[in-house]
């Protein structure tokens, strides 16, 4: 997405505790009654009943553009994990979603394409046993040899650079894909739906890991923190294993919504709240800058404000950097930064 302009109040980021020892995240509190798993049905039940028309934006947004949005890992990873975890965009969301360890996800975007990406990412994360046969699929390159569970990502995406594209491996991956989707989830996908989730897909297995020019895929999941730690959702197996399980069982909801319009959020607060959850995060990106732009952000507000928070509920931005800038990272460009929503939104338009 394109650069943030307004400067928001966000948190500091405490690098040591006073002890100078760390203690490990506390799980969530409170009375969860989400369910363990959704049925297929209950699944896309879920998504058509809270989601909204289709909606526009001016690009496809089919990778992130976000290069150092894995400097607040370090900082969530020290807060309560659990909870439901909401976000926007594509593939970002997993990183986070990693570090947070959700019950649930819930996945907004005013694009309808932005839920096949979604539906594209839960079935290549039910079908593939591991990091190296997910990259394979996802970017249609036969797995080389030798890649396994201790590989980094750096040695998963530069062993695959040297493999050809494979059209046969696109169509294979692509029926596969959808036999998942249509067959064994019998997903009432309509023929829209297929060709979307074939549109992202043949992004993948055109232009490789330039699907953006810059930052590369590889860019992307090969990104560390500040102290050179690699913390994309590719780079170990727990983080992968843990995503492929939350998929499979129906846990990652693709929802189609406005953040300023008047039903997606609100109904999935809705919804958390008769379950008993509270959310643990909210990603951003630099959505707010549209909302200022359009005079939709008092009404993103009060939709957040009809959520179930905590105190440690938790924002997370991108925004632009340049002259001075805030926030995590260092240089030109975007930066990732976190804010506490209850505090932000008690106040809305005031």
């Amino acid at each position: 997405m394109t650069v943030m302009v307004r400067r928001l109040p966000i948190i500091p980021v405490l690098f040591a505790l006073a002890s100078g020892l760390w203690t490990p995240p506390t799980i969530r509190a409170g009375a969860i009654d989400l369910p363990a798993r959704l049925s297929d049905r209950e699944f896309w039940a879920l998504i058509t009943n809270v989601s909204e028309p289709n909606g526009y934006f001016r690009s496809d947004n089919l990778v992130s553009d976000e290069k150092i949005f894995a400097q607040v890992v370090p900082d969530l990873l020290r807060r309560p994990r659990g909870g439901v975890y909401l976000g926007v965009g594509p593939e970002q969301n997993f990183t986070y979603m990693a570090a947070v360890r959700p019950s649930m996800a819930v996945i907004f975007d005013i694009r309808r394409g932005n839920l096949h990406a979604q539906l594209m990412y839960k079935a290549l994360f039910e079908l593939a046993r591991d990091r190296a046969d997910f990259v394979s699929m996802l970017f249609s390159k036969p797995r080389p040899a030798r890649l396994g569970p201790t590989s980094t990502a750096t040695e998963i995406f530069s062993a695959f650079a040297g493999s050809p594209t494979s059209d046969a491996l696109y169509k294979q991956t692509f029926q596969a894909m959808q036999d998942r989707l249509t067959r064994f989830h019998k997903l009432p996908l309509a023929p829209e739906d297929i060709e979307g989730i074939d549109y992202v897909f043949s992004a993948f297995h055109l232009r490789g890991f330039a699907v953006r020019p810059a930052p590369t895929y590889a860019e992307l999941m090969t990104a560390t923190d500040e102290e050179g730690v690699s913390r994309s959702y590719l780079a170990s197996e727990a983080s992968f294993a843990f995503l492929k399980n939350l998929e499979s069982r129906n846990l990652v909801i693709p929802v189609v919504g406005d953040f300023g319009g008047p039903k997606a959020i609100r109904a999935v607060g809705a919804y958390l709240k008769a379950h008993g959850a509270i959310v643990s995060a909210f990603y951003l990106s630099n959505v707010e800058q549209y909302l200022y732009q359009d005079s939709k952000w008092t009404a993103f507000c009060r939709s957040v404000q009809t959520l179930p928070l905590d105190a440690a509920s938790t924002f997370i931005r991108s925004s632009n950097n340049r002259g001075g800038g805030f926030g995590f990272g260092r240089g030109p460009g975007f930066v990732s930064s976190l804010g506490p929503m209850a505090a932000e939104v008690k106040n809305c338009g005031l």
